[in-house]
């Protein structure tokens, strides 16, 4: 049996990953990635950041991407649980602006892997969640963008009835960004 399964999802290039765990009465080991094993499944990531956030139950992050220098995003999720999304910028891609979107939790163990060219969010389910991710760019705070999580054009499905409706809470920054039809997104 392999360290990981990788299972390809509907929009080409993101995928789940699954670790293999071990566990006994100590506690449980797993990696969380391994350069070799993903290139043997045919992954070739370079990894140059990561970033860990922490965020209470309603908080909905996103949707963020980088015009010039895209992001690649390994994410998981080490306490709690979150609902995470990428969404298709690509303008040439069959699946321009669908989304696909996963649960991510402290049990699941699941990443979840959002290739450059898309726009990445989430929103927390659990009282608390703590997230981390694998970039492969560097941030810049100056390249910037994003589209408002709820563009009726893309229509995310997001499980805001798990959190409650009043319970949402966005920045003032998530909350004005515009439609993806409204965005200059040339990826």
């Amino acid at each position: 049996m392999g360290k990981f399964k990788i299972n390809k999802l509907f929009i080409d290039g993101v995928f789940t990953v699954e670790p293999t765990v071990i566990e006994d009465e100590r506690g449980y080991f797993m990696e969380t990635y391994n350069e070799n094993d993903f290139k043997a499944e045919g992954i070739n990531l370079k990894f140059v950041q990561d970033n860990q956030s922490k965020s209470s139950k309603g908080v909905l992050r996103g949707l963020h991407f980088q015009y010039t220098q895209p992001q690649g995003k390994l994410v998981r999720v080490i306490k709690g649980a979150v609902f995470d999304v990428a969404v298709d910028l690509r303008k040439n891609s069959q699946t321009y602006g669908k989304w696909v979107g996963e649960i991510l939790t402290e049990e699941n163990k699941k990443q979840l892997y959002i290739p450059e060219g898309f726009a990445h969010g989430f929103l927390v389910l659990s009282d608390i969640a703590e997230f981390v991710y694998k970039c492969t760019a560097f941030y810049n705070q100056d390249d910037e963008g994003g589209i408002i999580y709820n563009d009726s054009d893309i229509a995310i499905d997001w499980p805001i009835d798990k959190v409650g409706e009043e319970n949402l809470l966005l920045s003032e920054k998530d909350l004005n960004w515009k439609t993806l039809k409204d965005t200059p997104v040339k990826f």
